[in-house]
């Protein structure tokens, strides 16, 4: 028997065609890496920078002069406001989501968040205006629900886009408020004439609340959710379209009220107004607390709305939009 054995074959020619292919071939390897590491390189070089920046703006922070927080309450001070548990859906939608907290008596007290957080549905809950699914609602050992009258007699309350009986004047307005309030025809007299001092009311008192401004319409219902001396004051976003001058007055009204012994809640976009005038402050996010405490606790050696947007997972919105920086004609 013959063996066959294999032969290998004699490797073939290249032709100059395939040796001009090889070498492109081979260039365009090289210059690809090329351009691969120079990528790499661009976007060590841009971490880098953003490292540092970030680190730069942390040191600015740490370095930068934080606004003196006003004096909360002694933590031996009675709760005036006790919330645990407070929950509130809307279909499948959870606006609040187990909300806890504690105010204190004579505390002038912070609700920050971003829009749709649950601020007003929280502070619509504490004053009765919207009933929970779920939790309580406490004010000076009155439970919200189950003594409503009882409670609302302590409390005095500002909602956000309040819409007040604004074919009646201001005077009338106020005397049907504190009227509402249980108080006698002199004492409501007396009380207005207070409110409407110091609130600079004076010139407008007499006219229809239908004709004044978003500033003077905060300035009469914040009187009428006064006029019968709470105990405690909910605000939902007072300063809202209020000009810094009105501001700046219902601001000392409110800390005078503070400084005698009232409590006042209230909840504002505006982070230099709650670090300037509160003592205490929570941060809510999606319907949750994610902060609370004084307000050196919460911002922890930052300013607030850097602590806030830290917490509340800030992002930069403009990435992306490469587009915006070349005009239509």
């Amino acid at each position: 028997m013959v063996a066959i054995g294999l032969v290998d074959a004699p490797p073939a020619e290249l032709t100059i065609e395939d040796t001009a292919a090889a070498v492109a071939e081979l260039e365009l390897i090289e210059e690809l890496t090329i351009e691969q590491i120079d990528e790499d390189e661009a976007e060590a070089e841009a971490e880098a920078a953003a490292a540092a920046a970030k680190a730069a703006a942390r040191k600015k922070r740490a370095t930068r002069k934080l606004p003196t927080a006003t004096k909360a309450p002694a933590a031996s001070a009675p709760a005036v406001l006790t919330i645990s548990g407070l929950a509130k859906s809307y279909g499948a939608t959870q606006a609040v989501a187990g909300i806890d907290l504690e105010v204190r008596t004579g505390s002038f007290y912070g609700i920050v968040g971003p829009n749709g957080a649950g601020k007003t549905t929280t502070l619509s809950m504490v004053t009765g205006l919207l009933r929970p699914d779920a939790g309580t609602v406490v004010v000076h050992d009155v439970d919200v629900w189950k003594e409503p009258a009882k409670a609302k007699r302590m409390t005095g309350v500002l909602p956000d886009r309040l819409r007040l009986f604004d074919r009646l004047t201001g005077a009338q307005l106020l005397y049907y408020s504190g009227v509402l309030r249980g108080l006698d025809a002199q004492t409501v007299r007396t009380r207005s004439a207070d409110l409407v001092s110091a609130f600079g009311l004076e010139e407008a008192i007499n006219r229809l609340v239908a004709d004044y401004s978003a500033g003077m319409t905060k300035k009469i219902a914040l009187a009428c959710a006064m006029i019968h001396s709470p105990r405690l004051l909910v605000l939902d976003e007072p300063f809202e379209a209020v000009d810094p001058v009105s501001a700046a007055n219902l601001i000392e009204i409110l800390q005078r009220y503070v400084a005698a012994g009232g409590t006042v809640v209230l909840s504002s976009h505006g982070m230099d107004l709650i670090e300037r005038v509160c003592d205490s402050v929570a941060i809510i996010v999606q319907g949750r607390v994610l902060a609370a405490g004084t307000l050196d606790e919460v911002r922890d050696g930052e300013r607030l709305e850097d602590r806030f947007v830290e917490l509340a997972g800030g992002r930069k919105v403009a990435e992306g939009m490469e587009w915006l920086h070349s005009f239509s004609d």
